[in-house]
């Protein structure tokens, strides 16, 4: 009995052994799963937000020796009744308000800054339309008719294979894909693990084999479109995208702060919602592209790909939300009116006819709710009539 003890104690001891091992060997690994699992728990999700470089794998997008420019301070907007109450509900991280090009509201809840580098998510899938618009502009990408195996080969016999660059702008590609946040075995929450244990995004985009429908047929919103688009830019370049973001755009902008992506574990940009900017940054963006794409007298991008990528064009069902390439058009919207959005509540709201501006950040855990995305471009739309008066 006391030999079978001894036994039993020294494997328990080499397991605990074995186990700590591995902890150490895989420790950040195991940490980043960790960061995946506890992401949008409720007494952490407004710190992750902003503290994303502590938790993922990450790249700079280098500003190089440009300075800020000034967002100018106009006079103070007083905001619509039920702003308040609507900042609470929707749980807003911060919200600053342009109009004319000037600073007319600004203000930081729950904590957080206006040093705070904010996460993105899908507001990063306009970023990178604006570059595609460029690249499109200047010939390095030939066609929007072009298949998408053409500049990223590695999706040849995938779901992808019969897809063109339009389809996948539009969200149109059909290729099979969950985009469900809340099911943690939906293939949106696969690919967070991917990125959270090292993995790579291109693989996990070549895995991919189903579709449910012809590519055009019908506009579906799939996330891994854009992470496409971001093989496709890479492919047709031979440049990633964080080096090319900041040549075409970023560094023209005069931000505040060096943004960063999130990457896998090759180094690659999640591109469809890894990028990090202050929330004055994202306005500068969102400023020049209600400029349709002038910044400081200097056109960056191609006005036209500015009037075309922000018409819903998208083949939605009728009376739905619009969809351009990689901006929405909110129903009943009117020319000129659209918006980059995220889950959680991440927008960069623009009416080009009223010049304003509209950035909001939030931790919005309850972003599903049917209410909350009209509620918020109500909100956008009451403060843009405010700002009328001023």
């Amino acid at each position: 009995m006391k030999t079978t003890l001894k036994w039993a104690a020294r494997i328990l001891v080499m397991l605990v052994l074995a186990a700590a091992v591995v902890f150490i060997w895989k420790r950040e690994e195991i940490t980043r799963l960790m960061a995946v699992n506890s992401l949008f728990a409720q007494d952490r999700i407004v710190w992750n937000f902003s503290n994303m470089d502590q938790l993922f794998l990450n790249r700079p997008v280098p500003l190089g020796d440009s300075t800020p420019t000034e967002l100018p301070i106009g006079p103070t907007a007083t905001l619509p009744a039920g702003t308040d109450a609507w900042i609470t509900q929707r749980a807003l991280t911060s919200l600053v308000v342009l109009k004319d090009g000037a600073i007319v509201h600004e203000d930081y809840y729950q904590g957080t800054t206006p040093e705070d580098l904010r996460i993105s998510w899908s507001m990063a899938k306009s970023y990178l339309s604006a570059l595609f618009g460029i690249l499109l502009e200047d010939g390095t990408i030939a066609s929007l008719q072009d298949p998408v195996t053409k500049y990223a080969p590695a999706l040849k016999g995938t779901a992808y294979d019969g897809a063109t660059l339009q389809n996948v702008l539009q969200m149109s590609s059909g290729v099979t894909f969950d985009e469900d946040y809340l099911d943690k075995s939906s293939d949106i929450n696969r690919m967070g693990r991917v990125l959270a244990l090292g993995g790579t995004m291109d693989g996990f985009a070549a895995g991919l084999t189903e579709t449910f429908v012809a590519p055009g047929a019908q506009w579906q919103y799939v996330s891994i479109d854009t992470h496409v688009l971001g093989m496709v830019i890479r492919g047709a370049t031979g440049q990633d995208v964080p080096t090319l973001l900041s040549e075409k755009i970023m560094s023209k902008l005069g931000l505040e702060a060096e943004p960063y992506y999130v990457t896998d574990g090759e180094g690659v940009a999640f591109v469809l919602g890894g990028l990090n900017i202050r929330s004055r940054d994202y306005a500068r963006f969102g400023q020049m592209i209600a400029q349709n794409g002038v910044w400081q007298g200097t056109q960056i991008v191609p006005a036209n790909w500015i009037a075309e990528s922000t018409t819903a064009s998208a083949p939605t069902a009728e009376g739905d939300i619009g969809y351009g390439y990689q901006w929405w058009v909110p129903i009943g919207a009117k020319p000129g009116e659209f918006l980059a959005r995220g889950v959680y509540g991440q927008y960069i709201y623009i009416d080009q006819s009223e010049n304003v501006v509209i950035v909001s950040t939030a931790a919005d855990r309850a972003f599903r709710d049917e209410e909350a995305h009209p509620s918020n471009v109500a909100q956008f739309r009451a403060i843009t009539k405010a700002l009328s008066q001023l």
